[in-house]
């Protein structure tokens, strides 16, 4: 093991019964990867608490798990998220307690560190409330993104959910507008009024924000473009757009 390594080291663990303490112990998983077709007792018990506990696992062949280490891992590797993971359905109740304005930052399948890091950054410097991402198809929340978050991932509420569509569904009936920031629109990012309580979903570069959110948005902002390339890097597009909404919130 080199010394990268040893430097993430407390970033994972394995072995059933090491796993099962850490759950139990409160620890944060971020992913589980379980080796395909694994049975016994012992698994049985893990196995029901990450059902319990909602666990984000993937069933993988036994070389993926032997790649990521040579000691005895009975089958099972987890990554320790260096965060907590909050649920939406408890934090808007709380902001709207608290007599904030809500401003929510939806990330739909950003799935590069570093530019999630910067994401990050930018959002807890924009005063957004939380940022939700979806269990599948997001960026490893690990060491990459803290240090390009600049600690900020630290200070931000991240909240993270198994389906986005619902938690979508939930900010609508809570009284939250959602606009998507997309290029599918007449509407350029000056013309939706953010001073409400607004939720802002923001796609992938390569595919944008899904169609099943972008028919549930309140509105649509498309950030105008004068050169010759055709778009912004997703952590550049996001930023401009927080500080529209900033800057209509006075």
């Amino acid at each position: 093991m080199n010394r990268k390594d040893d430097k993430d080291k407390a970033n994972f663990i394995f072995g059933i019964r090491p796993i099962i303490e850490a759950v139990e112990a409160g620890k944060t998983i971020d992913k589980l990867f379980i080796q395909k077709g694994l049975h016994n007792d012992l698994f049985a018990e893990l196995w029901k608490l990450v059902r319990l506990r909602r666990i984000n696992y993937k069933h993988v062949p036994l070389e993926k798990i032997n790649r990521l280490t040579r000691k005895n891992h009975q089958g099972v590797f987890a990554f320790i998220s260096p965060i907590d993971f909050h649920n939406i359905e408890d934090v808007v109740p709380a902001l709207y307690e608290q007599g904030k304005n809500p401003l929510v930052l939806v990330l739909d399948r950003i799935t590069d560190v570093r530019n999630f890091g910067a994401i990050a950054r930018t959002a807890e410097c924009a005063g957004v409330d939380a940022i939700i991402i979806p269990e599948q198809n997001a960026a490893a929340i690990n060491a990459d993104a803290i240090k390009t978050s600049a600690g900020a991932l630290h200070k931000v509420t991240v909240c993270r959910t198994w389906n986005l569509k619902l938690a979508l569904q939930f900010m609508k009936d809570s009284g939250i507008q959602l606009v998507g920031c997309t290029e599918k629109t007449q509407d350029n990012m000056y013309k939706p009024d953010y001073t409400p309580p607004t939720a802002i979903i923001i796609g992938s570069e390569e595919d944008g924000v899904s169609p099943e959110f972008l028919k549930m948005c309140d509105a649509r902002a498309k950030i105008p473009m004068s050169g010759k390339i055709a778009s912004l890097n997703v952590s550049v597009a996001t930023g401009v757009i927080l500080y529209e909404a900033l800057r209509q919130r006075g």
